[in-house]
């Protein structure tokens, strides 16, 4: 069974196509968590449409906090100096928020764009969610607004990526690897620059290890929870221990990390289904949406050593925590998970 890939972003793919024939559109809303590749188009816009040396001229940045609608029009209809055309970024202000003294000059705006101006609405902190009863702006905006999505992007584009990264420091990565780096890592590309840029530094050989990322990586919290939840089906309450220790040294709140334990013993529980009943990876990764089979083919490696019964417990264990930590009160959050740990450690040993 193949894994559907997700499809990319229509806006986004849009786009590529706009920077490719050179056709950039009026205006543009980039929002979204991938936030290296936001930055990365916001530069390539403002490379293309603003020359160098004539930026105080042509480019304008305004944040969202205390704009007025009649702001951005004085700024968008700004004409441009030694130059074909302008561009007005505006940083995170919440559109559907707005006032209806403010939307109402805004749609007018919209409505009748300059077309010597490339406006950007740019959510950074904030998230984007329109609301369709303003139907007024959501008809100027689906007009003359493109709305650029950027996502996590595909398996194999990402670890294209991570390659060139790593060949530009002089040092090469097999996919196998490159693969671990993400499930130690997470896939945003703004998280990977840094780890990769300490990879490369620490590495001795020419070609990266698993060695390699697991001695200088700093790895997600999810990473950190798989790690914990393999070392319960090996009975290691030690390990296991270890690494709640360090959770809770950095400040994880324990009602957090219960509900990562919680959804990583549900994924266990599916993976042990998937073995007493024959299917595959692929079954498995269709049902959790995994974008690899890397974290699929961990996954069913841990279920192998628990059985369905444990996996149950374990599952229930949880949920009576939860409940217990939320309504409870005074109690000891990491006491009682320190307390499901060695449960589960000592009855995956029986």
């Amino acid at each position: 069974m193949a894994v559907k890939r997700k499809a990319p972003d229509a806006g986004y793919v849009k786009l590529k196509k706009d920077l490719a024939e050179g056709e950039i559109g009026p205006a543009y809303l980039f929002h979204g968590e991938e936030s290296y590749l936001r930055e990365y188009y916001l530069s390539q816009l403002r490379e293309r449409l603003v020359p160098a040396g004539v930026e105080a001229f042509n480019f304008h940045r305004l944040e969202g906090r205390g704009l007025t609608a009649q702001a951005l029009t004085e700024a968008v209809e700004a004409m441009p100096m030694m130059a074909e055309r302008t561009m007005v970024q505006v940083t995170d202000w919440d559109l559907f928020k707005l006032a209806e003294e403010q939307r109402k000059p805004l749609i007018a705006l919209l409505e009748d764009l300059p077309d010597y101006c490339c406006l950007v609405f740019v959510y950074e902190h904030l998230e984007y969610k329109p609301v369709k009863t303003y139907k007024k702006l959501c008809a100027a905006l689906e007009k003359s607004v493109q709305v650029v999505k950027f996502e996590e992007q595909d398996q194999r584009e990402i670890l294209k990526w991570i390659s060139r990264r790593f060949k530009a420091a002089g040092r090469s990565i097999d996919a196998e690897t490159a693969e671990h780096l993400i499930f130690t890592c997470g896939s945003l590309m703004n998280g990977l620059i840094p780890e990769i840029g300490k990879i490369a530094a620490y590495a001795r050989g020419e070609r990266i290890t698993k060695a390699d990322i697991d001695a200088v990586a700093a790895p997600v919290l999810e990473a950190q929870v798989f790690e914990m939840t393999g070392a319960l089906s090996k009975g290691d309450f030690d390990r296991a221990a270890e690494v709640l220790g360090t959770l809770l040294k950095l400040q994880e709140e324990p009602f957090l990390i219960l509900a990562m334990i919680g959804r990583e013993v549900r994924r266990l529980y599916t993976a042990r289904t998937a073995l007493d009943s024959h299917r595959d990876k692929f079954w498995l990764m269709e049902r959790w949406n995994m974008r690899s089979d890397y974290a699929a083919r961990l996954l069913l490696e841990n279920a192998r050593r628990v059985d369905r019964r444990w996996c149950e417990r374990a599952v229930r264990r949880c949920c009576d925590l939860d409940a217990r930590i939320k309504s409870v009160n005074g109690a000891d959050g990491a006491e009682e998970l320190k307390l499901l740990l060695m449960e589960l450690a000592q009855e995956a040993r029986a």
